[in-house]
């Protein structure tokens, strides 16, 4: 049977985009099939979407197979598909995630489309991300095979920490290591930034069960989060967040309050699966 597809990307960071109604249930192994860069499509990860209860929803399952709460990315791409499909008429309104729901707006410029996701507000529970966590873990020691970095917990819906420190090159080998770390519940996505100019951060993000990508919606507002209890930006001003696909522009607000995160998305190609 056939089934169709969309291919959409947020700064490089691609998804396969399907409407839930009629596709069969992607599991691990489908996923991991289709998002193979050599043996299927390729993709970061597959954004299952459709209405239920009148209202959108998405749903992730990355290329590994295994399912995050949340996507940032993901959630401006899946925006895009309902407002082309004529799915959704407005240019405003809400998706529903497993991370609660996000209300996005969708606008045009001369390069392309732009989304505007307002994230939930950030946590810095330590707990909500580390076992054994308390209080806050903001730019806390943490020591991996002898080499200690200073890393700040933020949840956005899923988890991240965060590091400003001078690796050198290191984070090949750190990324996977910290993602996997037992001291995480669920794992980490995990954030390597370094202070541009005036609210303006560099960026690469080892993602939990994708690796590095080209961009991290979610890991962007973490960043941006973690600049600013860290004092190297300034609270309410927006931060100019380059990840290696381009830049995402991320507002944190007062505390308890959602982040902005503005970027854009695009349509790629569609396309027809032959399954079972």
């Amino acid at each position: 049977m056939r089934h169709r597809f969309a291919k959409y990307q947020g700064l490089g960071n691609d998804f396969l985009v399907v409407e839930q109604a009629g596709f069969p249930p992607v599991s691990g192994a489908l996923a991991r099939q289709l998002c193979c860069r050599h043996f299927g499509i390729g993709a970061d990860g597959v954004l299952l979407t459709g209405s239920e209860q009148g209202r959108p929803f998405m749903r992730v399952v990355n290329a590994d197979g295994s399912t995050p709460e949340m996507c940032g990315n993901g959630l401006r791409c899946v925006a895009l598909y309902l407002v082309e499909r004529e799915l959704m008429r407005e240019l405003a309104f809400e998706v529903a995630t497993d991370a609660g729901p996000h209300h996005v707006r969708v606008s045009r410029s001369a390069a392309g489309a732009i989304v505007e996701v307002s994230m939930r507000p950030p946590s810095l529970v330590a707990s909500e991300v580390l076992r054994d966590g308390s209080g806050r873990s903001v730019d806390q020691p943490f020591a991996v095979e002898g080499r200690e970095l200073r890393l700040t917990a933020v949840s956005m819906g899923n988890p991240h920490v965060v590091s400003f420190d001078d690796l050198r090159g290191q984070e090949q080998w750190l990324g996977p290591r910290i993602e996997k770390d037992p001291r995480f519940k669920s794992g980490a996505n995990v954030g390597f930034a370094r202070l541009r100019g005036e609210n303006e951060l560099d960026l690469v993000v080892w993602e939990r069960g994708v690796g590095f990508t080209l961009a991290c919606g979610t890991g962007a507002c973490a960043a941006a989060v973690a600049a600013v209890e860290t004092g190297r930006v300034a609270r309410g001003a927006p931060v100019v967040v380059h990840l290696p696909g381009g830049p995402l522009t991320i507002r944190v607000a007062a505390d308890g309050e959602p982040i902005s995160m503005t970027g854009p998305a695009a349509h790629v190609f569609d396309g027809e699966l032959e399954l079972p």
